[in-house]
């Protein structure tokens, strides 16, 4: 007896076993497939560690990679490259991205890549960013059956999105963003289960899609869509957010946009929209975020996003508005004429109801047999005679339109004022704000274990440590007095501390408060935490002769622009403006795909003991603070220019001179000051101005210095002088 219940106990744990090994690993074919995938792709860095040992059930945790099964088959794949997408490149006018250091080689075929993906029968999840895939979208989308969440953001994907997406009824989430789309976006209403769509970043348009009214994130910036904003968001009662920056919408904005029950986030900033805002409209409860700035607008601000938005960020900058804001407002004057820019548009119209009404009356003519052939000879004379002034006075003001068609704005022309890529969460990557307990914290830091300390920064010390799930996080800790800083006081900080997220930061990703009542002074300590940058700073690549390399020109003008506009975002993007923020050459850390991301700043936390004034007074008295990061930025542009690291007062003042003797003696002498590694990679007239707006920005007297606006318009300036020649191909000119 007790043999055979040896014998059954054996047995079944080697059953156990046998089910326990093949629920834990893939199906063979399963494998196969991602091996193929690897391929297609070309090796990405991500995947380069896999080997036939590879057990890809048991990946260690990768915000890069990841890949889920169910039954022993894929269910989610998740892939990550280190590619810089069409956003932050030069788009090619002809749409040929073959040879681009950022796209796949000429070898590649997208068409092959979905038919491999295709084989994953019950695929729910697929994220394939950054990895440089070019080529229109395959219609056999339509063979992913199951799918529910597709991301082929930051790629160089180009022509129309196929109209066999909507076959796709399980989808949740639709990420197109950073692309080469172009066209007209197919009818989506049929996607009911659809919560984000996003379209950003791409050439889509003129027409508005008609979508799903249970949308809860609409993200439509950066493209070419025109035409008056649709009043059947209307029905849209779960969306939450809306941005519709950066395109050319035209009319009013509708005063129900405001006031859509879920609405938390509204970006319209950036378009034509004009006339007069509905002064009693009434906003949300859970508005938080609303940004019509750089448009068309007249009149006054409705109470909810004005006088009675304290709750609220509010940006209203660049219009005609008379709210007190002159200073940052144009006249009326300007409103009024720019809106002749899309009059046309409703001239046509009338011409063409004008058109019908005189067929009619030459119909009525034509049709009165009584009429005398001279009296009708005489009304067509003027009715021609009619037509004729009429196509004059279009002509006429179809020419003012084009006059006006440029904006006299003192704002750049150029896309420089990012404050919409804060809310993108999803976009870049970032886990959604959270408030942290102690415990968690601890947990976090293991204890702060003495390992775990990275150093002292200029608020607090600094410590490493990872999240649950793997993500590798900076705590930095920071000391209060708390007899200092009321209860209010506390809140209004940690609401702009919540809003210092953005692509050029490193962004905080949430905070703990801890109060130490037993403690004499009843200490106040706030842990803030941000997400971690691995690949070191921009002064360990110009001093590491390999990392050099690969900075030539191009790459050290995207990395200055994308400090600039994280200073841009910390002066503009919160209110009040965060000025004073340290911008040094080890601040500046790079990620896997050298986006630049400021580190160091300044957090709106009142450090000091005895400051009990309220934020916006503490943070707007720093005026002088503001053209101390100007001049910083110059230090910048002068280190990244010559490669050389000076810091000392004296060192920059020689290679200030230098760089002012060279440009009057000549292109042979600028090269023999500019960084050696770099020479033979950059236009002259793009170094040029380059090299005279960084003498610009280390002007002594600092009212000389220009604005944040101004260096992002004349650092883009620079690098399309640069991108313009390097597809001309025009060599003459480059040193």
């Amino acid at each position: 007896m007790e043999t055979n219940f040896r014998f059954g106990f054996c047995f079944l744990s080697v059953i156990f076993m046998l089910v326990s090994v093949s629920t834990g690993q893939l199906r063979p074919s399963e494998t196969i497939i991602l091996f193929q995938v690897r391929r297609l792709l070309e090796y990405p860095e991500v995947l380069q560690g896999w080997t036939r040992w590879t057990n890809f059930c048991y990946l260690p945790p990768s915000p890069s990679l990841k890949v889920v099964r169910t039954n022993s088959r894929v269910t989610e794949l998740t892939i990550v490259g280190n590619k810089t997408s069409p956003a932050h490149t030069t788009k090619p006018t002809s749409g040929n991205v073959v040879g681009s250091q950022q796209a796949l080689s000429e070898k590649f075929s997208i068409d092959k890549l979905f038919t491999v993906l295709a084989k994953f029968s019950d695929l729910k999840v697929l994220s394939l960013v950054s990895l440089g895939l070019w080529g229109p979208l395959p219609a056999k989308i339509n063979r992913f059956h199951s799918l529910q969440v597709l991301n082929i953001s930051s790629n160089f994907i180009s022509g129309e999105i196929p109209n066999q997406i909507t076959s796709l009824k399980n989808l949740t989430g639709l990420v197109l963003a950073d692309n080469m789309f172009n066209g007209s976006v197919p009818d989506l209403t049929g996607l009911v289960l659809l919560g984000e769509l996003n379209l950003g970043g791409n050439n889509l348009g003129p027409q508005i899609p008609s979508l799903s009214h249970n949308l809860v994130s609409i993200m439509f910036s950066n493209n070419s869509f025109r035409s008056e904003i649709p009043l059947g968001l209307k029905k849209f009662y779960q969306l939450q957010k809306l941005d519709m920056s950066c395109n050319e919408f035209v009319g009013p904005i509708p005063s129900f946009v405001l006031s859509l029950p879920s609405i938390q986030y509204l970006n319209l900033a950036q378009n034509q929209l004009s006339g007069a805002l509905v002064v009693n409209a009434s906003c949300s409860k859970s508005l938080s975020f609303v940004d019509i700035s750089n448009n068309l607008l007249i009149g006054k601000l409705p109470s909810c996003i004005g006088t009675n938005s304290r709750n609220r960020t509010v940006f209203s900058s660049w219009n005609c508005l008379s709210d007190g804001t002159s200073n940052r407002q144009h006249p009326y004057s300007f409103c009024d004429k720019e809106a002749l820019a899309v009059k046309p548009l409703v001239r046509i119209k009338d011409q063409q109801e004008s058109g019908i009404r005189i067929g009619l009356i030459l119909g009525i003519i034509g049709g009165g047999l009584v009429i005398a052939g001279a009296i009708a000879l005489l009304v067509l004379v003027i009715v021609r005679r009619s037509e004729r002034d009429e196509d004059h006075a279009t002509t006429y003001e179809r020419s003012i339109a084009d006059k006006m068609s440029v904006r006299s704005s003192p704002k750049p022309a150029v896309d420089s004022r990012r404050v919409p890529q804060t809310m993108r969460s999803a976009a870049i990557g970032l886990p959604r704000y959270r408030v942290f307990g102690l415990e968690e914290i601890e947990d976090v830091t293991n204890n702060f274990d003495p390992s775990n300390f990275m150093g002292e920064g200029s608020q607090g010390q600094l410590y490493k440590g990872w999240l649950v799930d793997g993500t590798v996080v900076v705590v930095k800790c920071v000391k209060l007095k708390q007899k200092h800083l009321p209860q209010n006081l506390m809140q209004q900080h940690m609401e702009v501390l919540s809003k210092l997220r953005h692509r050029h930061l490193v962004s905080v990703l949430g905070h703990c408060i801890v109060t130490y009542q037993d403690h004499p002074n009843t200490d106040s300590s706030v842990f803030v935490v941000f997400e971690h940058v691995s690949n070191g700073s921009l002064r360990d690549h110009l001093t590491d002769w390999r990392k050099k390399e690969i900075l030539k020109w191009p790459q050290r003008m995207a990395i200055t622009i994308a400090a600039a506009r994280g200073i841009q975002f910390l002066h503009t993007g919160i209110a009040p403006g965060i000025y004073g923020n340290d911008l040094k050459i080890d601040n500046v850390l790079l990620d896997e795909t050298l986006t630049a991301k400021l580190s160091n700043y300044k957090i709106p936390l009142p450090v000091k003991t005895g400051s009990e004034s309220p934020l916006a007074d503490r943070l707007s008295s720093d005026e002088n603070a503001e053209k101390e990061d100007i001049y910083q930025l110059g230090v910048l542009l002068l280190q990244v220019i010559t490669g050389k690291l000076a810091t000392f007062t004296s060192e920059l003042d020689e290679l200030k001179l230098q760089l002012e003797k060279s440009l009057a003696e000549g292109p042979s002498k600028l090269r023999e000051v500019i960084d050696p590694s770099i020479r033979g990679t950059f236009a002259y007239e793009s170094m040029k101005t380059t090299v005279e707006f960084a003498i610009n920005c280390l002007s002594k007297n600092a009212t000389k210095r220009p604005s944040i606006e101004d260096a992002l318009w004349n650092l883009q300036y620079s690098i399309q002088v640069q991108e313009g020649w390097n597809s001309s191909g025009n060599l003459a000119t480059h040193m």
